[in-house]
């Protein structure tokens, strides 16, 4: 079973080593899986389908985290860079 970075906040926010701040806002979430499609490594769906956060996100790149952001149909994932700046979406 792959591990969840944040246990207690499994869709986030949790801080990449890269310093972005990301989290899916489960309300938005609809469990269409295009996060998990773009970026296996970061996401899961758990029992309610929806994505949370794994801890090898931090072995995938920011372009990649950012792309499966985009790629999701309702913009339920959020990015930070590490200055707090909104980087999806804008």
């Amino acid at each position: 079973m792959d591990k969840i970075k944040d246990l207690k906040n499994p869709s986030g926010p949790v801080t990449l080593k890269s310093g972005h701040k990301i989290w899916v806002d489960r309300n938005l979430c609809i469990g269409a899986a295009t996060c998990i499609a773009v970026s296996p490594k970061t996401y899961v769906l758990d029992s309610e389908a929806k994505a949370v956060i794994l801890e090898s996100a931090d072995e995938d790149t920011i372009e990649n985290i950012i792309e499966s952001a985009k790629a999701c149909p309702v913009a339920a994932i959020i990015i930070e860079d590490a200055q707090g700046n909104r980087v999806f979406p804008k």
